[in-house]
């Protein structure tokens, strides 16, 4: 077993690397903060973000990102898609060799379009850029971290280096697959968190679950339709990273695009519910950067455009659903 490191300290890139840990690796923990590292390294435990789950002792937090990437067999980029651009500039001064470099990021970039491994490949350059990889798919961190058995999709350009990935990550109780289809895995991680707010509203207005399945199906084939014109393959849709992941997202409690959902549903404003969560919710983010994305390559997205309207233009929440339900009528396969 090598090394490999994990950049950011939230609950998923700490369960991704208790996962790595796990199965023998030894893992370097990267943090930005400087004293978030040192409480990590003497409470043996992500008592802010994970609270209850002791880190092993081959999983070693550092604050510098250079010592991170030392040597490295493999970097994870675990951070908030807002983030990536900027941390993938000072992964470039810091990498060494051609280590796989995953994105465990769901997200478009705004103004860009760009997902996160589009991000990474031009930041890092073309001496990197084949060797970027995706990991995704339904998982929940507290439930990783918790060994719990767990089935994701690593997905490349090049089937040797989502190999790879597959390799350094999967264990007994956690099952990596293989894909080529770039595109498919990082649009159907993105499209799903702005269903699952959408999925929560509904839930929040009190509606039940004949509701919430309209919105999943219809969801995917919003996530899908979208995908499609990027050049996706059908049949990942249908994945772990596609149908799964949005199923996981829209149906559990753990899922902070719900939560949020879930609270706009309710009346609370949109400020106050991020303001009192740790960690951040990328459907909100991502309800605009996905609607011009959408929108740039002339694709219709009925719940990603109410949903836009619900958060940044505050339309009342029961109007966003009976405008959903009162298009125009059509077949379903449109």
């Amino acid at each position: 077993m090598g090394t490999v490191t994990v950049l950011g300290g939230g609950s998923w890139g700490t369960a991704l690397a208790l996962q790595l840990a796990r199965v023998g690796h030894s893992v370097r923990l990267w943090a930005r903060s400087a004293d978030f590292v040192a409480e990590l390294a003497a409470n043996r435990e992500n008592r802010v973000y994970l609270p209850g789950i002791p880190l092993p002792k081959n999983i070693r937090p550092t604050p510098a990102l250079g010592d991170a990437c030392a040597d490295s067999e493999m970097v994870v980029v675990v951070c908030p898609s807002k983030g990536v651009r900027a941390l993938a500039d000072g992964l470039r001064q810091s990498l060494h060799g051609r280590p796989i470099v995953v994105s465990a990021t769901k997200g478009v970039e705004q103004g860009t379009h760009l997902t996160m491994t589009a991000i990474l490949a031009e930041v890092l350059g073309s001496e990197h850029a084949a060797h970027v990889a995706v990991l995704s798919g339904p998982s929940f961190a507290r439930e990783v971290s918790a060994d719990v058995p767990t089935a994701v999709t690593s997905a490349a350009r090049d089937i040797h280096v989502a190999e790879g990935v597959q390799r350094l990550f999967n264990g007994q109780t956690f099952r990596v697959y293989t894909s080529t289809d770039v595109v498919g895995v990082e649009i159907g991680g993105a499209v799903k968190n702005v269903i699952a707010v959408a999925a929560g509203v509904s839930d929040g207005l009190g509606f039940g679950f004949n509701s919430r399945a309209a919105l999943i199906t219809r969801g995917l084939a919003e996530v899908s339709r979208l995908a499609l014109r990027l050049g996706a393959e059908r049949q990942t849709l249908m994945g772990l990273s596609g149908l799964g992941d949005l199923v996981l997202t829209c149906t559990g409690d753990q899922s902070r695009n719900r939560t949020v959902g879930l609270r706009l549903g309710r009346g609370e404003q949109l400020e106050d519910i991020v303001a009192s969560m740790k960690e951040v919710a990328e459907g909100v983010h991502n309800t605009r950067s996905v609607r011009e994305l959408a929108a740039s390559v002339g694709v219709e997205m009925p719940i990603t455009e109410q949903m836009y309207k619900l958060i940044y233009e505050k339309k009342p929440p029961r109007q966003v659903v009976t405008e959903l339900m009162t298009r125009s009528l059509r077949r379903e396969a449109d």
